[in-house]
């Protein structure tokens, strides 16, 4: 667990699924405290209970759910991914619908990304310089932005391809400067210089 920015907390861990590594995060700088594509850290659940407790999880499209009911089972906290995305949860899940353009609880704005998926969200985080959430549709590996592989993207990459990167030209007039990624290291400092260069802007 390693604190990135005052009040954001960032932690890696192998997801067994995708045999690769995925980050997660906590903010605990809202009001209230909220954990984004949680998976349990090496330090485990332990760790939260003794610094901050989440009250809210927020995934950033429906592959994202992740350890988020054993968050849920510990803490009590509400799970939430847009609305598009409920119909992967069958077995149970408890999770909360939300739509692009919402505000949740914490401060943090709903962004729509789509195209990769429908319910692909990139989350606003109104704290300090301003944080930017982001789940699939760019990736942060060896120093570069990126994209997932073509397989995974479907029948039209680089139709998808141009379609996020028009997503997220729509978001660039907000206030930030740094950037989480659920596939790749964050950006602290200069994100939102990064992703405009990416972008095409």
């Amino acid at each position: 667990m390693q604190e990135i920015l005052p009040g954001v907390f960032h932690w890696i861990t192998f997801h067994e699924g995708i045999k690769d590594d995925v980050h997660s995060y906590l903010v605990a700088g809202t009001d209230p405290p909220v954990v984004i594509d949680p998976r349990v850290p090496e330090e485990g659940l332990e760790w939260f209970r003794d610094r901050t407790t989440p009250r809210h999880a927020y995934l950033t499209n429906r592959h994202h759910y992740r350890h988020s009911d054993r968050f849920e089972e510990a803490f009590g906290l509400d799970v939430w991914c847009h609305e598009d995305g409920l119909h992967e949860f069958t077995k149970g899940e408890k999770v909360r619908p939300y739509r692009h353009g919402d505000e949740l609880p914490g401060g943090i704005l709903a962004l729509p990304i789509g195209t990769l998926c429908p319910e692909e969200t990139a989350l606003y985080i109104p704290l300090g310089d301003g944080v930017l959430s982001i789940g699939d549709a760019i990736i942060h590996r060896g120093g570069r932005l990126g994209f997932v592989p073509d397989f995974l993207i479907g029948d039209d990459p680089e139709g998808v391809k141009k379609g996020i990167k028009a997503a997220f030209r729509q978001h660039l007039d907000r206030s930030f400067d740094h950037l989480l990624f659920a596939h790749g290291d964050p950006i602290v400092g200069g994100g939102k210089d990064a992703l405009r260069r990416f972008v095409g802007e």
